[in-house]
């Protein structure tokens, strides 16, 4: 519908000692380099204030490179206020008018009163927009808009787009600190800011898609593991260990109070730190912190969210309080030999999820939730366990974003060198985990030591926070193979990796040990020297793309979407209420402020259910039906768009149509084999038929606006009313 036209115009490790090997196959991370006083030597305070000055510097110029893509690719400064409006896409765009909201209410108070009862986004209800959408970020940019002297100077929506963008040197900054920490060189650093950037087709997607909720959570997750990194290192003193805990806190509570999703990521990160703990890499205090830390903060954001019941009935909160409560009463657990703790781990496993959906299933049942269950669906769906015709799990199955990750992805990100990199290490530190492993579940006599004196006394060992980010790129891998839209949470860790695989000391010293010339100044060249060539040869490659790049200039352009939202706004009423699709009527309300019946956020069953119906108008159904859904979803006008009653962008089976005739029991349009259960409809497509003007339609229906993409019809109410129903709007050819 929306097109675009081109427009015309660190420092190295100590000398090993003693114990040769396990200083080169368990390279700790050490303190930067004191003096004898213990006081940093000016050579490293310049070498980490260079590697804070290259971070930043990288974080702001991805920051500035997506705001300049966003530009070239609209004309975003050029261009009227409801095409910039309308630029926020599908569910974004309902999103930005509560920053809208709040920026035209009277007071902040009360903008904050109607969106705790809001009876705009959903005719005939009144919901706590609070609770039910994660918008506090909206609250947030509003309030703060309003109260600095700034509204002379720029304009609210730059003030929005333009704090999306920044997040983005945030995430930067995150990973950078994620690979220092991992490698202790910054050069890392570096190396995992330039790989964002050139692979930013598959690490990012914010210059078009600005409010979606994992532009503003996805830099908090990012500040949140590079936290979660610093905590597991070695060395750190107990303060050091407060303030880093309050860190991730703090980094964690953004990132669950600004994405619905929030819960299904916890929840993979809770089975990266259980793994952690079954296979013995982190101390028991070190997984108690961190479950606390997750549990906190999601108990936090259903304070803020109004007792959400969607987080008190989380998978991750039921997961989290089995997984404590059952390595409180499981004593012995990591004593015995081999055979002895594998059959107690496999006990543990057993006991933890048997109680998790235990909890799970209790809390649902007594919260009488049902807002989640279409993620459920879907699951089942994708691995062929649920019901192939549910219609809210087959919105998801026939999006090409929650499909398998395409084959193409790796081409791209070997391209810029980054995949072979990141393979190597991958190898390499899951044998290392693996031998780790195999030593901790055999040595009895290591039971109450914490990890860091076992690795004193072995050859080869494997740090924490190696550890833990080896095990988080596995998990959020697999989830980002199966899913691809999830392969936002796994691409940028995988840069940070891959980075710490060629300026870490693990792979490297095992290289040189292999041909027995391992020193501290030929594992320092080439720690310092290979991601310096990489970087060359990135910058000889892609700089010129870059450039070319930036300098294609496009245009919004959408005249069709134009004239009915201006049409909308002048000629109907203000309370008019719109039923029609979930992306077009985001658009609505954020463009004209109308009512709507139904919205892209999709996490309530009430809604979900009223949105299946109200696509009726894209089914085999009677004209008396549809009417009678329509009126009982408060609809007085309801906008047809022919680019899905007439859709060819999904195949036979995926389109809306069809999905509505299987969900019927309708035969499908079209050649192509059907179920035998399937019936033939009774009625014409309605919106197909509708276009007819037959009596049965123009008894209930009267077209007031039509262009090339959109057709408005306003409902009659009954013969009494039907002269009156024609009056407050104008036909419009």
């Amino acid at each position: 519908m929306t097109a675009l036209r081109q427009r015309k115009g660190s420092k190295g490790s100590k000398e090993p000692g003693p114990e040769v090997l396990n200083q080169r196959f368990n390279p700790s991370a050490e303190p930067l380099e004191r003096s004898s006083d213990g006081v940093w030597t000016w050579r490293t305070v310049l070498w980490v204030a260079i590697g804070w000055i290259v971070g930043i510097s990288l974080g702001m110029l991805c920051c500035i490179y997506v705001a300049t893509l966003h530009e070239n690719d609209l004309w975003f400064s050029n261009i009227k206020e409801v095409e910039r409006e309308i630029s926020f896409r599908t569910e974004c765009g309902l999103y930005y008018s509560y920053y809208k909201q709040m920026l035209r209410a009277p007071s902040i108070q009360q903008g904050l009163s109607e969106l705790i009862s809001d009876n705009a986004t959903e005719s005939k209800r009144t919901i706590n927009l609070l609770r039910r959408m994660n918008i506090y970020q909206e609250v947030f940019l509003g309030v703060l808009y309003r109260i600095l002297p700034i509204q002379a100077y720029l304009e609210p929506v730059y003030f929005y787009i333009y704090t999306v963008f920044s997040l983005q040197a945030v995430y930067v900054i995150a990973l950078f600190i994620t690979s220092w920490l991992l490698s202790g060189s910054w050069l890392a650093g570096a190396l995992t800011g330039v790989w964002y950037i050139l692979n930013r087709v598959d690490t990012t997607r914010v210059e078009f898609t600005v409010s979606l909720r994992e532009n503003w959570s996805l830099p908090f997750f990012a500040l949140q593991i590079a936290a979660i990194t610093c905590y597991l290192r070695p060395h750190l003193k107990p303060i050091q260990q407060k303030v880093v805990l309050w860190l991730m806190f703090l980094a964690t509570l953004c990132f669950c109070l600004t994405w619905q999703f929030n819960q299904f990521i916890l929840l993979v990160q809770a089975l990266i730190i259980f793994t952690l703990d079954c296979l013995d890499l982190i101390s028991t205090e070190q997984v108690t912190c961190l479950y606390l830390v997750q549990v906190s903060s999601l108990l936090s954001v259903w304070l803020l969210q109004f007792c959400n019941s969607m987080i008190l009935g989380s998978l991750a909160l039921s997961f989290i309080v089995a997984a404590l409560f059952v390595k409180h009463f499981q004593r012995g657990l990591k004593t015995g030999g081999l055979a002895a703790r594998l059959g107690k781990l496999l006990l543990h496993t057993v006991l933890v999820l048997a109680l998790t959906f235990t909890i799970h299933y209790l809390a649902k049942q007594a919260l009488q939730l049902r807002s989640d269950e279409h993620i459920f669906k879907f699951i089942k769906s994708k691995f062929g366990l649920g019901p192939t015709r549910d219609f809210d799990a087959s919105l998801y199955l026939c999006e090409e974003a929650f499909g398998l990750l395409p084959l193409d992805t790796f081409d791209r990100l070997a391209g810029t060198l980054l995949a072979y990199p990141y393979l190597v290490t991958l190898i390499v530190l899951l044998v290392m985990l693996a031998l780790v492993t195999l030593a901790n579940l055999c040595d009895s006599s290591a039971v109450g030591r914490p990890p860091k004196g076992r690795c004193e006394a072995r050859p080869i060992c494997m740090r924490a926070d190696v550890a833990y980010n080896l095990l988080h790129t596995v998990f959020f891998g697999l989830l980002a193979l199966g899913t691809m839209r999830m392969k936002y949470l796994w691409t940028g860790h995988m840069c940070a990796f891959a980075a710490y695989g060629v300026c870490g000391k693990e792979l490297w010293s095992l290289c040189l040990n292999m041909i027995h010339c391992n020193t501290k100044t030929k594992l320092r060249l080439i720690r310092y020297t290979l991601p310096l060539v990489i970087l060359c040869f990135l910058y000889y490659k892609f700089w010129p793309k870059l450039m070319t790049e930036l300098s294609e200039l496009r245009e919004f352009y959408d005249p069709d979407t134009v004239e009915l939202m201006t049409w909308i706004s002048s000629k109907t009423p203000k309370k008019a209420v719109f039923a029609g699709s979930m992306q077009l009527l985001a658009g609505i309300k954020l463009c004209t402020g109308r009512v709507l019946t139904n919205h892209p956020h999709y996490e309530d069953r009430a809604l979900r259910e009223r949105t299946r119906q109200v696509y009726q108008i894209y089914a085999h159904q009677s004209p008396e039906e549809v009417h009678g859904i329509l009126r009982t979803a408060g609809a007085d006008f309801v906008v047809m768009e022919d680019s899905i009653c007439y859709e060819r962008r999904h195949g036979r089976g995926c389109r809306l149509r069809d999905l509505l005739d299987l969900a019927n029991g309708h035969i499908m349009d079209g050649p192509g084999d059907n179920d035998p259960d399937l019936v033939h409809a009774s009625h014409p497509r309605f919106c197909e038929s509708v276009k007819t003007d037959g009596p049965a339609y123009t008894a209930l229906f009267t077209r007031v606006f039509q262009n090339k993409t959109f057709h408005v019809y306003k409902l009659r109410r009954g013969k009494k009313r039907a002269k009156a129903d024609r009056e407050p709007v104008a036909m419009q050819d």
